[in-house]
């Protein structure tokens, strides 16, 4: 019994702990949109939502949520909806076992995308929108990143400037990252850079890092910040990786290929089998001609005893 004793003290805890709420940082609570939520977003949500998130939270309104633990919420619910945008954008970009975090797996103006989905299932919703959608540190300017690769292809330069009345100054001290984009996700590359007194921050690139048939790859850059410089964004495609030229599954013998390219034990088993099949049918048509063969012959046999024995 001494024994059992710490697996239930563990269980309790662990139940405990899964119990409590999912508590966001109060500085969290109160971020908004940048944009406002139209139709257009709700759209482009659904599609993200489908994607990456109805296989846990089910469809709302249906409440098909997986059996985990903690239990995932549907969205439509009043549970879902009493979160604020800021505490709905934290526990998506965060994520929590089992909800994993999406910050490199999603931008920030798709995870709001996925918000203005939630948020078309609560009729009292009313948005309230970021007060200004450029950066809070240059007041009325618009962010402006640039992507360049240089000449040894292994280091990527990104120049941030800020616009305003047709005068550009550089963005000094901000912190920022870089992603690739890879089939399932965002590929974190570096660590954290901070723009130098020009603007210019400096992100090495992995050698050997693969691309598609002519090296490219298409990088992401984002704020760290983005309280301070807002929710902006730049995809670039750079030629900075190893061209992929992509394998075809036909191209050599295989289980899934035409006739030509089959292993030839696949076609030997496969021939064998069917004249097996086929020598098994024409025996049996050949038992079944036997069969009618003798029946003649006895029906033959019986009709000429019957006329020998008449006479």
């Amino acid at each position: 019994m001494k024994k059992l004793l710490p697996v239930w003290v563990f269980l309790i805890i662990t139940t405990i702990s899964n119990a409590q709420d999912w508590v966001v940082p109060a500085d969290r609570q109160g971020k908004l949109s940048p944009f406002g939520f139209t139709d257009s977003t709700i759209l482009a949500g659904t599609q993200i939502y489908n994607t990456n998130c109805r296989s846990c939270h089910g469809t709302p309104g249906l409440g098909n949520v997986q059996p985990l633990t903690p239990r995932p919420l549907d969205p439509s619910t009043a549970a879902m909806q009493q979160n604020s945008d800021g505490a709905l954008y934290y526990k998506i970009f965060e994520g929590r076992v089992p909800m994993p975090s999406f910050k490199t797996a999603l931008s920030s103006n798709e995870i709001w995308a996925v918000i203005s989905y939630i948020r078309s299932f609560n009729s009292a919703y009313v948005q309230s929108v970021m007060p200004e959608i450029t950066s809070g540190a240059y007041p009325g300017a618009l962010i402006s990143i640039a992507l360049s690769l240089n000449p040894a292809k292994d280091t990527v330069v990104m120049k941030i400037k800020a616009v305003k009345d047709n005068t550009s100054v550089p963005v000094i001290n901000a912190g920022v990252r870089l992603f690739a984009q890879r089939t399932f996700g965002l590929l974190p590359l570096d660590e954290e850079q901070v723009t130098d007194a020009n603007g210019y921050a400096r992100f090495g690139v992995p050698s050997g890092i693969p691309g598609d048939t002519a090296g490219n790859i298409m990088f992401s850059a984002r704020f760290t910040n983005e309280d301070m410089f807002g929710a902006v964004s730049k995809d670039t495609l750079l030629q900075a990786g190893v061209k992929v030229l992509p394998v075809s599954l036909t191209k050599e013998r295989a289980m899934w290929n035409t006739v030509g390219k089959a292993p030839w034990w696949i076609l030997l088993t496969f021939g064998s089998g069917v004249l097996i099949v086929w020598g098994f049918i024409f025996a049996a048509l050949f038992k079944l001609r036997d069969i009618y063969i003798i029946g003649e012959h006895f029906d033959t046999k019986n009709q000429t005893d019957n006329r020998l024995s008449n006479k």
